[in-house]
């Protein structure tokens, strides 16, 4: 089964989680790491929504919260369980938080 996990920081105190490349090495070598990424500052984002007829643009994330999505990676695994067992290994869940989230299946 794939998960997508999103990996969420207060990126205003982190500015590159070390032993990222050293996670990422083991869990390709696990075969489970499909892809992985970075994402720029939220101070780069811009928000798209439509409301009618209207796009409606503004500077920034999605959400105002102190905690943003800094990073995601597509993992293929087991069952749940490892797929927790791997986010619980990245080294930015000590300092944030990694939503552990099943693709759906097409």
């Amino acid at each position: 089964m794939k998960y997508l996990l999103m990996i969420a920081t207060d990126e205003s105190e982190v500015s590159d989680v070390q032993g990222c490349g050293e996670w990422a090495r083991e869990m390709r070598a696990r075969g489970v790491l499909q892809e992985v990424t970075g994402l720029r500052p939220t101070s780069d984002a811009t928000t798209v929504r439509v409301r009618g007829a209207e796009v409606l643009l503004s500077d920034g994330p999605f959400a105002e919260t102190k905690d943003q999505i800094g990073g995601a990676a597509l993992i293929e695994c087991a069952d749940l369980d490892e797929a927790i067992d791997i986010a619980s290994r990245h080294p930015a869940a000590a300092l944030g938080a990694i939503e552990v989230r099943p693709l759906m299946v097409q």
